[in-house]
């Protein structure tokens, strides 16, 4: 595999008040990284660990204008009908707000955190009993099957069992969260906000894991992002991701 995946980033106006909210929702620790990035990940948390993905929250003065849902969101585990509906009691507390996305009745509980990303607090689902309190990163796709080909060699992880309809990937060391790809008739028409970042291991070569994923069906990416030490693509449906240096 050229690369694994280590970390989800989403784009924040407010990048401080975004990672309090989300580290205290999931009781995770704040790692200032830099450059006005923060992480969020478990407390005693070895990064690039797969038993957690990180939140990275980056700042962006001008986030793309939220027009639709996003198509990348959290799934939150949760043990019990108790623990779901006190969760989400706590989550509203911290500033979530009720998001209709269109969901109709189900047993889960669509909410947006302080900037209006979309997240659901899951019914209690024995297959998500070892994952923490995220379940799964639940990726819109056009063609779950045929993008599931370019994801497995992008993140390295293999074919989970945790959706009925769709393709589900885990980590070979068969702990944290999933990655769903579910299928959606909704066009992707602005950057996303939320995107996954992959990186080779130590003593690999980027450049050559780059030429792996085009070779793949990537292709470079344009984001206004400059001169940057990782390189910016998108995969074969369009959804930026990006691939960083070694770690």
């Amino acid at each position: 595999m050229p690369t694994r995946l280590v970390q989800l980033v989403v784009d924040a106006a407010d990048p401080d008040r975004l990672a309090r909210f989300w580290a205290t929702a999931l009781s995770w620790a704040i790692v200032p990284s830099g450059g006005g990035d923060i992480d969020v990940w478990p407390r005693g948390y070895r990064y690039p660990d797969p038993v957690a993905l990180p939140l990275t929250f980056v700042p962006v003065a001008e986030p793309e204008p939220k027009t639709t849902k996003n198509r990348i969101h959290l799934d939150l585990a949760t043990q019990s009908e108790e623990h779901q509906t006190g969760l989400v009691a706590r989550l509203v507390t911290l500033g979530a707000t009720p998001a209709d996305i269109g969901q109709g009745r189900t047993p889960w509980q669509v909410l947006a955190d302080p900037e209006g990303n979309e997240f659901c607090v899951l019914e209690p689902r024995p297959v998500y009993a070892d994952t923490g309190p995220i379940a799964a990163v639940v990726a819109d796709c056009a063609n779950p099957e045929a993008i599931a080909v370019f994801w497995r060699l992008a993140t390295g992880w293999v074919p989970g069992d945790s959706v009925a309809a769709g393709v589900s990937l885990r980590s070979p060391a068969g702990t944290g969260p999933y990655l769903e790809l579910l299928r959606s008739a909704d066009a992707k028409t602005v950057k996303n906000r939320v995107h996954l970042e992959v990186a080779p291991e130590h003593g690999e070569d980027q450049a050559a894991a780059v030429r792996k994923l085009i070779e793949a069906g990537a292709v470079p990416a344009d984001i206004g992002q400059g001169e940057v030490p990782w390189s910016v693509l998108a995969d074969p449906e369009g959804s930026e991701f990006c691939v960083l240096t070694p770690r």
